[in-house]
């Protein structure tokens, strides 16, 4: 998913004289991945005006000293340092190099000068643990690899931090989700700074798609229950374990503050700083995943995919399940057995179940919320209560998408919508 906000007001910080928008500096650390890194390279380093995609001039810049070695060995030579990121307008960082390791002081020293001089600051995949390091996603909305996702929130409590988005843009800070986002953001660069058809020249050339939108459903799919590295060793890890494996059955967070011997106070307080989620809302995602996963593979009705996925009533796992994936798990399921190949056919949408029952077509209100599961996409404890309440309307089209079609919204429905918040295009 994308967001556009040139509303931000960050966005319209005045550019340094002696910056140039299109002058892209692709900042390279050693033992970086080499897919990553080559991302940028390729987009803003390759001549093809003769496509009609205007030329950038790209600035390789090594992050700390020489030599810089990559994945599978290779040794790379980078023909600038961090002086040269003086004079760009853009700073691209297309990958970090592990997580657990904190960024050369001097790198983010260089970062925030850039942007305190009105640079477009870029972290693609694991470059947002960059960005975070030098401060410049404190309370912004960003994005990375949904495997890492719990780990940046944690560290990193003032960052809004959502992996169901394939890229934000937060005006003079943007961030990408794993290899193939990084495409799509850099796409999205091109497209804000000479409009579609240049971007979609380049990508023609470079034989992607333009614009993933979100009929592509993609991305959410890969969201699993991967836990924070943290974890493994800890005693939580096995009331963690307990709880995935029970998820068919009706248990609160009570109950697993009672297996791990704590009160619900100490247990939420431990569990939080562990995970960076609250543990009612880590455990209100992994039932939303098992009824994705069953809505997926199985017959069950939605009553009986609601019981088997611990939820107290069906309107319960409606409520959540549209929250967190933009429609009734109705929709859900026909639109991906329509979509999911049969012998070289798409089949045939099935037919709402019976137990779903009919429901008056209405806004849905989107907006990523700060990420709060250690899965990936939670929903906020505050709106646990308002699930039980019903369902918020169902779409008239079988086609899902993650978010319905455009409708004006009420003044204060649904979430609260981030600044950066216009469109979400998903992959």
């Amino acid at each position: 998913m994308s967001q556009d906000s040139a509303a931000v007001p960050d966005a319209a910080r005045k550019l340094a004289a002696r910056r140039r928008r299109e002058i892209v500096a692709v900042l390279l650390f050693s033992g970086g991945p080499i897919f990553e890194s080559s991302i940028p390279l390729s987009v803003f380093g390759i001549d093809r005006q003769d496509a009609g995609v205007p030329r950038y001039r790209l600035l390789v810049c090594a992050g700390e000293d020489a030599p810089l070695r990559t994945t599978g060995g290779l040794e790379l030579s980078a023909p600038y340092g961090l002086e040269a990121i003086a004079r760009a307008g853009t700073v691209v960082v297309p990958a970090w190099r592990s997580i657990t390791q904190a960024p050369p002081p001097a790198a983010l020293d260089a970062l925030r000068r850039a942007h305190e001089e009105g640079a477009r600051i870029v972290g693609l995949c694991t470059g947002a643990f960059v960005l975070a390091a030098a401060g410049l996603l404190d309370g912004r909305p960003a994005t990375t690899h949904w495997m890492y996702a719990p780990t940046l929130a944690k560290r990193y409590p003032s960052v809004h931090v959502d992996p169901r988005e394939l890229f934000v843009d937060d005006g003079d800070v943007l961030t990408s989700a794993g290899t193939a986002a990084g495409i799509d953001l850099c796409l999205h660069i091109v497209r804000t700074d000479h409009g579609a058809d240049a971007a979609n020249a380049l990508a023609r050339r470079l034989v992607v798609p333009p614009r993933r939108t979100a009929s592509d459903m993609g991305h959410q799919r890969y969201l699993d229950r991967s836990l924070p590295e943290e974890i493994g060793a800890d005693p939580l890890a096995e009331v963690v374990a307990w709880a995935l494996e029970h998820l068919h059955e009706q248990f609160d967070v009570e109950t697993l503050a009672a297996r791990a011997y704590m009160s619900r106070r100490t247990f939420d307080r431990r569990f939080r700083s562990l995970t960076g989620s609250a543990p009612l809302q880590w455990l209100i995602t992994q039932r939303v995943l098992q009824a994705q996963r069953l809505l997926e593979t199985s017959d069950y009705s939605v009553d009986e995919v609601a019981g088997r996925c611990g939820f107290r009533s069906p309107v319960a796992l409606r409520g959540h399940f549209r929250r967190q994936l933009g429609a009734s798990p109705a929709a859900y399921r026909a639109a991906y057995r329509a979509r999911r190949p049969q012998g070289g056919a798409p089949e045939p949408a099935l037919r709402p179940e019976r137990s779903e029952r009919p429901e008056r077509p209405g806004p849905v209100a989107g907006g990523p919320e700060r990420f709060a599961a250690m899965a990936g996409h939670g929903a906020p404890a505050a709106l646990a209560a308002a699930a039980e309440a019903g369902d918020a309307g169902k779409p008239t089209s079988d086609a899902f998408a993650a978010r319905l079609p455009e409708a004006p919204v009420p003044r204060g429905a649904g979430r609260p919508v981030l600044p950066s918040q216009r469109e979400r295009p998903v992959g």
